[in-house]
């Protein structure tokens, strides 16, 4: 039986997770369908804004993400201490942003007197809502559902759009963090749906490379920040031009009517995360196939799966290979 997300998600372990939503009765987000010849490439424009616009609200960063023909990929990290450190009243302006709460939240956020006998009602709502604010289940309730409602509106259709879970998996280090992006970021080449990265619509890299032109950074995505030191911001521990360019290497590699290699330069990413240069480019084309679960070392999957109370180590195998 499916596992309830309370039961995958341990942020003492990682903030990093890995999001795949799909669609169902042969429903496209974007791309032309070859059976009926109708184009869905607009689509993907909803899926990205609506993605952007809820890391604004939420207490929940994207480091990555990929919207393909018939579903989208979400490397995601959940700032616990930016949801702790927000007031009542930034907790209620957040959530009001996406939902209309409560008359008593709706009260409150105007300045209105609160009754001594609502205060301790009003306080268990805004400490659900600060949960829910960092809550992988509510980030993608609130990217799918506004979607399916337009797409059935489009289609003149009821019914589900979305399969009825989304899959996610922690990633317990910065190695699986690394590799998950780099697939996740390389899914159109590996699809023929682009030749290159700087080419491939509607994804992180593509937003990323445009940031970088320019001699910046995506405001809207996890920013990288450089190895680690004393007085670190919040971001991923990487050099944003040795992750662009890993990535490219990658998929020039990876692109049979392509010819490239992993520069001798790109490699020392790799062995700073010990990850073997075979091992690297068969992680980032099978990503999903050769983890069903958590990803990490075997030691952070046993950690983990202490912290869930879960007896089996998943991906065990697979884990003990990718860091041979």
């Amino acid at each position: 039986m499916p596992k309830p997300r309370s039961s995958q998600v341990s942020l003492e372990d990682t903030p990093f997770y890995h999001c795949v939503s799909r669609t169902v009765r042969r429903a496209f987000l974007c791309g032309i369908d070859n059976y009926s010849g109708q184009s869905f490439e607009h689509r993907r424009g909803w899926v990205e804004d609506r993605l952007l616009l809820l890391t604004s609200v939420f207490a929940i960063d994207i480091a990555a993400y990929a919207v393909m023909s018939n579903h989208l990929h979400i490397v995601l990290r959940i700032d616990s201490e930016l949801a702790q450190a927000w007031t009542s009243i930034d907790v209620v302006n957040q959530w009001h942003q996406l939902f209309k709460g409560t008359l008593l939240t709706q009260k409150f956020a105007k300045g209105d007197a609160i009754e001594s006998y609502e205060i301790e009602t009003l306080n268990e709502t805004i400490a659900e809502y600060r949960r829910r604010l960092m809550d992988i289940s509510w980030f993608m309730r609130a990217l799918n559902e506004p979607i399916a409602r337009q797409a059935n509106k489009e289609d003149n259709c009821t019914g589900r759009f979305w399969e009825g879970r989304f899959k996610s998996q922690a990633l317990l280090d910065e190695a699986a963090v690394l590799a998950c992006m780099a697939y996740v970021d390389l899914n159109p080449i590996r699809a023929n749906m682009a030749d290159t990265p700087e080419h491939s619509d509607f994804t992180s890299i593509q937003r990323r490379i445009k940031a970088a032109f320019k001699g910046l950074q995506s405001d809207v995505l996890l920013p990288f920040v450089g190895n680690e030191r004393k007085n670190m911001p919040n971001g991923l521990m990487f050099d944003i031009k040795d992750y662009l360019e890993l990535v490219d290497d990658t998929g020039r590699v990876i692109r049979d009517d392509k010819r490239g290699a992993i520069k001798p330069g790109t490699v020392k990413i790799l062995n700073r995360l010990n990850i073997p240069l075979e091992n690297w480019l068969k992680v980032t084309s099978e990503f999903k196939y050769l983890f069903k679960g958590p990803v990490g070392t075997l030691e952070e999957l046993t950690r983990y799966c202490e912290h869930l109370d879960k007896k089996r180590i998943a991906n065990a195998s697979s884990c003990r290979y990718w860091h041979s």
